[in-house]
């Protein structure tokens, strides 16, 4: 059988910290701290009973930070692998186009 694990209060409020004031999900502060997503869940909801923390309702302002960070860093990734993209087609077309360079057909097709 396993052994279940005690945790201090100070370490289970740091941990539902994490997730209710620096917008991490509950598997990546489980995964960060060890424990179980189940309970940062209920470290969570026993320390908001207990007005240790915010409500659901009031998201703190560095959650709120990161959120619109991550959604603007998804958005230049996104932005940055079209540009990549974009970047080898006319990379090769001026290739195509250099003198004394072998030449290569412009379209493969065949009619």
């Amino acid at each position: 059988m396993g052994h279940r694990k005690r945790y201090t209060k100070e370490f289970q409020l740091r941990a539902a910290r994490l997730v209710v004031e620096q917008g991490y999900t509950r598997r990546e502060a489980a995964e960060r701290l060890g424990a179980t997503e189940w309970s940062i869940g209920e470290w969570i909801k026993k320390y908001r009973a207990a007005g240790e923390l915010g409500s659901p309702d009031s998201p703190q302002p560095a959650a709120e930070d990161l959120k619109a960070l991550r959604a603007e860093n998804e958005r230049l990734w996104l932005e940055n692998e079209i540009l990549k993209k974009a970047a080898a087609y006319f990379a090769t077309d001026a290739v195509r186009d250099t003198p004394g360079f072998p030449s290569m057909p412009r379209n493969t097709r065949s009619k």
